[in-house]
């Protein structure tokens, strides 16, 4: 799959921007909205951003030390290889979304959370917008990364944006449907 580098960025620039201004709308929400579940085990509000903030922990490091070190220059076309477009496409958000099991290391489940979690996530979002911008300066493509299973296993850099930003756009809608139930529960 061939995309336009210019249009990738500018298109998880876009959905980076609506996570933030959806989390953003959380922080005057209280804190027993924010923890409410379903069910003992179903997620939070807050365990959901907390999942995002533990991946962010390997990735924001991990793509800026990729981007700092590249020695390619950014090339107009980015192309997608099956592993990428199977990640990409196994964590993207979709109406109908099936479960997917978490490492244990990323399932939040059980902490105690705060708000802290919302700022965390808040900044985190910040620091991948100021990434996706240093990347319009290297090749998305020769540019690779490691991922949180495996430091093996290399994913192009393009690839990896996607990775964690739709799959930072997958829980953000996943806080805001608990996030609606949350209120109706706790009102009624």
């Amino acid at each position: 799959m061939d995309l336009i580098a210019e249009k990738l960025i500018q298109d998880l620039f876009v959905i980076t921007q609506n996570n933030l201004k959806a989390v953003e709308s959380l922080k005057s929400k209280s804190i027993e909205i924010l923890n409410w579940k379903s069910d003992s085990k179903s997620w939070s509000v807050l365990e959901c951003l907390e999942h995002l903030n533990r991946y962010g922990d390997f990735y924001i490091p991990e793509i800026t030390k990729k981007i700092a070190s590249s020695k390619y220059p950014a090339s107009k076309i980015v192309k997608s290889n099956w592993l990428g477009k199977y990640f990409s496409k196994s964590v993207s958000y979709s109406k109908d979304l099936k479960k997917m099991k978490t490492f244990k290391s990323m399932n939040p489940i059980k902490s105690k959370l705060n708000k802290e979690t919302i700022h965390e996530f808040i900044t985190q979002q910040y620091q991948i917008i100021d990434l996706l911008k240093k990347a319009k300066k290297v090749s998305l493509d020769k540019t690779k990364t490691a991922i949180s299973i495996s430091k093996i296993i290399k994913l192009r850099l393009g690839d990896t944006f996607r990775v964690v930003i739709y799959h930072n756009e997958r829980h953000v809608k996943q806080a805001e449907k608990v996030f609606k139930q949350a209120v109706k529960n706790t009102v009624s």
